[in-house]
């Protein structure tokens, strides 16, 4: 069996989950969260603590026990702490405002861009060229933190656009005459 699959999760005070003939439901203090068990593998729960298992011996049931694993974990956590990405504004006269649902970008276009939040993602601008996007499920905020940063990414001569606040941008030289 994977390595990652055979690893318990543990479930923390205030977390409960539900194990149904298909799917699994976590409920916390921020959101409840359902994903789908995926053929070839066995989810149980005992005590404060979630399994999985191979339902046959096949590699990929296998692989699929340790991605079903990985996915469980970031539900209890997402649950519990929440996920967060930081973007970060570099150019002149780059601004973001956070209005309600609605994320309004001035990135160097004629006119403002309006992203409008899905449902259970929050947004915030500590600064003008800080964005923070938050929320219970990693893969939504992972996508909209994207979809964000598409909008204008970084470019590679001056560095200007928007990239996670972890990101390093290369600088490349310019063409020499």
């Amino acid at each position: 069996m994977s390595r990652v699959g055979k690893s318990p999760i543990p479930v923390p005070k205030g977390v409960e989950v539900s194990i149904s003939a298909g799917a699994v439901a976590v409920k916390g203090p921020l959101g409840t969260l359902t994903q789908s068990i995926i053929a070839g593998v066995g989810v149980r729960q005992e005590g404060e603590q979630i399994l999985m298992s191979t339902l046959d011996a096949t590699a990929m049931s296998n692989a699929m026990s340790g991605t079903m694993r990985a996915l469980v974990a970031n539900m209890v956590t997402g649950v519990s702490k929440g996920f967060e990405k930081k973007l970060n504004l570099v150019g002149v006269g780059y601004r973001a405002q956070a209005q309600g649902d609605k994320l309004n970008l001035q990135v160097g276009y004629s006119h403002p861009v309006v992203h409008q939040m899905p449902a259970g993602v929050k947004c915030e601008t500590p600064t003008q060229t800080e964005i923070l996007i938050k929320g219970s499920d990693r893969q939504r905020v992972g996508q909209v933190a994207a979809e964000v940063r598409a909008y204008r990414p970084p470019e590679p001569y001056k560095g200007k656009g928007i990239r996670y606040a972890d990101e390093q941008v290369i600088i490349k030289e310019t063409k020499k005459k």
